[in-house]
């Protein structure tokens, strides 16, 4: 038994080694899923919120997921766990206000989709069930949209 136990601990600690911690005080949320943090060096960095993606700002809870973030963290000083950028140059990261993991409390309130494209993370998909099942936030909707499927859309229809 203690030999499984210390490759555990090896490997989650190679793991967490490779991650990247960046704080600073959130200054603009551009939507539901994306936020500019204001390090202490005055450097600004874009936040893509791994692993969740939320409605589209014409998108229906657009707004209100928007808000939903707002109101957790504008003005907060945050802790981001990160280990890689998007195609847009964008920090994919983890995002913390002491204790309180941010990425998934927008899921549990229904405000963003478990991106499941890109994550495979079993608290988020227990947090999104919970959210359907509770029809809070964005389930209430009687058939929301995945905002991967409203971007095709938008982008089929500026094709036309």
């Amino acid at each position: 038994m203690q030999w499984i136990a210390i490759p555990a601990v090896i490997f989650t600690l190679i793991g967490s080694a490779n991650a990247d911690d960046l704080r600073g005080k959130v200054v603009s949320v551009a939507d539901g899923d994306t936020i500019t943090v204001l390090d202490s060096e005055n450097v600004q960095h874009k936040i893509r919120l791994q692993g969740i993606d939320a409605p589209e700002k014409k998108q229906a809870f657009g707004t209100k997921s928007k808000e939903a973030l707002s109101g957790k963290i504008a003005d907060q000083e945050v802790v981001v766990t990160w280990k890689e950028k998007d195609r847009y140059g964008r920090i994919l990261g983890e995002v913390m206000v002491g204790r309180r993991h941010i990425n998934l409390e927008m899921v549990q309130d229904g405000m963003a989709w478990h991106y499941v494209q890109y994550s495979k993370s079993k608290e988020l998909t227990a947090a999104e069930t919970s959210a359907r099942a509770a029809k809070r936030g964005l389930w209430a909707d009687t058939e929301p949209m995945p905002p991967w499927e409203f971007r095709k859309l938008q982008r089929e229809k500026a094709k036309e």
